[in-house]
């Protein structure tokens, strides 16, 4: 099973940025689409983001469209979310995802969490003063 690890979250305040890391163990990830979730206390978990097997697509929820990154390295078999001018209601913990499906619609949408198979265990990010 593929095993996927979050890290790079932190405290942070507004206006600040962070970069994420998730990177897999098991698989290679190249074989994998990616999702980017954010998920406060008492809410479900949102899709943020997500990024084709190639890198080659990407795409973004509205509220974090031209803040937010989402990038890959095959080779070091990681995915990464750059978060530029954070807001405190970036605040979250945040969690990557991952699915071999080739048919996860990420060019149409953000797809939500039902699309996805492999969870990492989430890192929590805080964007206060």
């Amino acid at each position: 099973q593929l095993q996927l690890v979050e890290s790079g979250g932190g405290l942070v305040q507004p206006g600040g940025s962070l970069r994420l890391s998730c990177t897999a163990s098991g698989f290679p990830l190249h074989d994998y689409t990616v999702g980017w979730f954010r998920q406060v206390p008492g809410k479900e978990r949102v899709p943020i983001s997500c990024i084709s097997r190639s890198g080659a697509t990407t795409n973004y929820i509205t509220s974090v469209k031209d803040r937010f990154t989402v990038s890959r390295d095959n080779a070091e078999n990681t995915v990464y979310l750059q978060m530029n001018s954070l807001k405190p209601e970036d605040t979250g913990v945040y969690y990557c995802a991952a699915d071999r499906n080739p048919t996860i619609p990420i060019i149409t949408t953000v797809p939500d969490r039902g699309w996805y198979h492999d969870w990492g265990q989430g890192t929590q990010v805080t964007v206060s003063s």
